[in-house]
C-alpha cells in the first residue's frame, strides 16, 4: 500500500471530527483502530479517487466505488448508524447496533449496543 498524502489525511481527519458530530459517535478509543482506518481510507481516496471502505475486500474496487455501498459512510452507517470498521462508536469503543435488522452479521457479533444520541439518528427515507 503506497503512503497517502498528509493532504488527504488531513482532510479524512477533519471529515471523521465533523461526522462524529453529526451523529453523536466518537472514534475508537484505540487511537491505532482509528488512524488505521483513516490512512485506509486516504489512501484509497489518493489511488481510487474515492473514500472506499478499507476494512473489506473486494474483488473489483472500481465496480464496488460504482455501487456506492462501501463508500465512506458506507450504506450501514447511513441506514442504521453502524460502522464494521469501529471507526464511529459510542464511548465504550463499540458500534452501535440498535437500529440494525435483526439478523444482521452486527447484532451476532455485538449483541445491542444503544445508541449514544439516539436523536441523531436520521436514517435515510
Amino acid at each position: 500500500m503506497s503512503e497517502p498524502t498528509e493532504e488527504t489525511i488531513k482532510r479524512v481527519r477533519n471529515y471523521v471530527a465533523k461526522y462524529c458530530d453529526k451523529t453523536g459517535l466518537t472514534t475508537h478509543s484505540m487511537p491505532e483502530v482509528t488512524d488505521a482506518v483513516v490512512l485506509g481510507l486516504a489512501n484509497n481516496i489518493d489511488t481510487l479517487g474515492k473514500p472506499l471502505c478499507p476494512c473489506r475486500f473486494y474483488p473489483d474496487k472500481a465496480e464496488e466505488i460504482k455501487s456506492r455501498t462501501w463508500l465512506c459512510p458506507c450504506k450501514d452507517m447511513k441506514s442504521y448508524k453502524y460502522c464494521h470498521c469501529m471507526l464511529f462508536v459510542n464511548k465504550d469503543g463499540m458500534p452501535v447496533t440498535e437500529h440494525l435488522p435483526e439478523d444482521h452479521e452486527g447484532i451476532a457479533t455485538y449483541g445491542i449496543t444503544k445508541d449514544p444520541a439516539p436523536e441523531k439518528y436520521n436514517p435515510p427515507k
